[in-house]
């Protein structure tokens, strides 16, 4: 299962830049997908999921600035991520599950993508 992500780049604070992630072999299926980032020196954590009842969870530091969705007819998921900070700078990761519990605090995905890089410059 390969999950295919674009977005990611540079962006000064305050800016904002928007992740994409396809998991098209899901689509039309109970399917949570979400985004887990890797900061330097930390352990990866996961950022914010969505399900395909319309759940979501977000890690608290990102809440209002953040906003995750997905299109469930195309097994498709966006992060739109603003008013970026410099520790918001990490390898963000995809990852997906048919089924799952994305939308409590306990989510162990399957499936991930290759992660992309997103670097905030203050």
């Amino acid at each position: 299962v390969q999950l295919v992500e674009s977005g990611g780049g540079s962006v000064q604070a305050g800016g904002s830049l928007r992740l994409s992630c396809a998991a098209s072999m899901f689509a039309h299926t109970t399917l949570c997908m979400g985004w887990f980032r890797q900061r330097p020196g930390k352990e990866r954590e996961r950022v914010a999921s969505v399900h395909s009842n319309g759940s979501t969870w977000y890690t608290p530091s990102v809440l209002g600035r953040f906003f995750i969705n997905q299109d469930n007819t195309k097994g498709t998921t966006q992060l739109r991520m603003n008013s970026l900070r410099p520790e918001d700078t990490a390898i963000y990761y995809c990852a997906a599950e048919q089924g799952g519990t994305c939308y409590s605090d306990s989510w162990h995905p399957p499936h991930w993508g290759q992660g992309t890089q997103v670097t905030v410059s203050s």
